[in-house]
C-alpha cells in the first residue's frame, strides 16, 4: 500500500454519532472478495435513493473522489460489526484519514492495517475542526504522520497519538505480514542459533 507520510486536504464533515459498520458499508456487498470497488458503495443506503439513482442531498454526492482525502465524523465512528470492508470502502473511495474524537477498536485496527489513518482527537480541537469547515467549506488541513500533527490554515496544530508499530507501518507503506517478511533473516539467525543451542 502506498506509503503515508504527510496528506493536505480538503475535509468532509459527518457529524452523526454512532456511524456502524453496516452504515459505512451494508452487508448485502460483504460477498465480493476483491477490495477495489467497494467505494462506490460506500454509505449506499444513504447515498443512493430507491430507484438507484445518487441521493443530491447526500454530502459524498457533492464531492469528487480524489479532491476531499479526510473524513471528519461524529463520536464513535465504525461501531458495530468487525468487517474489513469498511475501511477498504473508505479508502477505495478516496478517504486516506478520518478524524474522531472516539472510533470502535475493531475498525480502528482494521483501518490502520489498511492504510486508512484513524485520528482521534479531543472533544475542543474536534470543535476547532468543526468551527473551521463551517466556515470555510473548502479549507485545508495538513495531517503529517511523523510528527503526529495536525496543521489548520492559521498555523496552529493539533497532536494526535498513534502507537509505534502502525505508524512504523504506514510511513513505510507495509502491512503486517510485509514487515514480517523484512524481518526473516535476523528469524532465520535467531533460529540457527536456537538450534546450535539446543543440538550442543
Amino acid at each position: 500500500m502506498p506509503e503515508f507520510t504527510r496528506l493536505t486536504s480538503r475535509m468532509a464533515y459527518m457529524p452523526q454519532e454512532n456511524i456502524d459498520t453496516d452504515q459505512i458499508i451494508p452487508a448485502r456487498y460483504l460477498k465480493l472478495t476483491d477490495r477495489e470497488g467497494f467505494g462506490k458503495h460506500l454509505f449506499a443506503d444513504w447515498r443512493y435513493l430507491p430507484d438507484g439513482s445518487p441521493n443530491p442531498a447526500f454530502l459524498l454526492n457533492q464531492l469528487q473522489p480524489g479532491q476531499t482525502n479526510v473524513l471528519l465524523a461524529g463520536d464513535n465512528f465504525g461501531c458495530g460489526s468487525s468487517r474489513e470492508h469498511a475501511p477498504w470502502a473508505l479508502y477505495d473511495w478516496g478517504f486516506r484519514a478520518v478524524i474522531s474524537t472516539s472510533f470502535a477498536d475493531i475498525f480502528k485496527n482494521n483501518a490502520l492495517k489498511n492504510g486508512l489513518l484513524p485520528i482521534p482527537v479531543e472533544a475542543g480541537d474536534y470543535q476547532k475542526l468543526v468551527a473551521l469547515i463551517t466556515a470555510e467549506p473548502h479549507a485545508e488541513i495538513s495531517i503529517d504522520l511523523t510528527e503526529q500533527t495536525i496543521t489548520l490554515p492559521d498555523g496552529s496544530k493539533i497532536d494526535f497519538p498513534i502507537d509505534h508499530f502502525s505508524k512504523h507501518c504506514l510511513l513505510e507503506g507495509i502491512d503486517s505480514l510485509d514487515y514480517l517478511l523484512s524481518m526473516s533473516e535476523p528469524i532465520e539467525n535467531y533460529e540457527a542459533r536456537h538450534d546450535e543451542t539446543y543440538a550442543g
